[in-house]
């Protein structure tokens, strides 16, 4: 289902700096290639917001975010990392999320890709901004500390992730175990991709988090959020977008003349 036998694994490998050492723990594996993939990958809609086609098969993601050293947003990140996963023989079930995290009042779609990984891991490359740095077992109640970060899951009548903010609990998002297929992704690939009330058209959206620091930068507002809720905000100079791609979030502008490129 996931198309891992069409990966370049080596080239993927590179990419993201990481060896696979022979007979080394599953688990281990698992965690060190979900942190290598968040360092290597930033979460962005760069193709989206200039209103370009953003294909899902394994070999144009391979081309756009391996040998074209881009990112990619959640459909884009956890697929490829599904293949990857897949290739390396884990049983991968999809999985649809509703975000919580942004939510002002009402209800809200499954729209955000998930994955289940060996029926018992909570993985997902594609949050963005506040996401899990290592895959989280799918058990309720137990805080588990990411670096600075501290994450949780709570069992309903749904799962709810949710990360320690300040002095509380904020949720992120909740998901059932209903499985998800790649035809399911590109439905809501398609409404996300293109609907002009979605929040993924017509700005520019870059997301990276490490240990100790989440970066966001929504056209040129660009922001840095600590885990004890201290957040610094400003504007981008002009001169300052292309350092800050290149610096903070690992990308390299393209040779043409794309407007959220540019400086001015």
């Amino acid at each position: 289902m996931w198309n891992g036998h069409l990966l370049d694994l080596d080239a993927y490998l590179e990419r993201v700096g990481h060896r696979l050492v022979p007979g080394a723990e599953r688990i281990g594996t698992l965690r060190a290639l979900h942190r290598a993939h968040l360092a290597a990958f930033p979460f962005e809609n760069a193709d989206i917001a200039l209103g370009r086609p953003v294909p899902l098969d394994v070999g144009s993601l391979q081309d756009k975010m391996v040998r074209g050293r881009r990112g990619g947003y959640c459909y884009e990140q956890n697929l490829l990392f599904a293949a990857v996963l897949d290739r390396l023989g884990h049983r991968v079930t999809g999985l649809a999320a509703r975000v919580l995290a942004l939510r002002r009042g009402g209800d809200v779609p499954r729209l955000h890709a998930v994955l289940l990984v060996d029926g018992e891991w909570l993985v997902d490359v594609g949050f963005g901004c506040g996401g899990l740095l290592e895959p989280l077992r799918l058990a309720p109640g137990r805080p588990v500390a990411q670096g600075d970060w501290t994450f949780r899951l709570d069992r309903t009548d749904v799962w709810t992730l949710r990360s320690l903010q300040g002095d509380g609990w904020a949720p992120l998002y909740d998901f059932t175990e209903d499985p998800r297929t790649p035809a399911d992704y590109a439905v809501f690939h398609h409404y996300l991709s293109t609907h002009p009330k979605s929040v993924f058209t017509g700005r520019l959206v870059v997301q990276r988090t490490d240990d100790h620091a989440r970066y966001a930068l929504t056209d040129r507002e660009f922001t840095v959020t600590t885990a004890d809720g201290t957040t610094r905000r400003r504007t981008l100079a002009d001169g300052e977008l292309s350092a800050t791609l290149r610096e903070v979030f690992g990308l390299e502008p393209p040779v043409e003349d794309d407007r959220w490129w540019r400086d001015a």
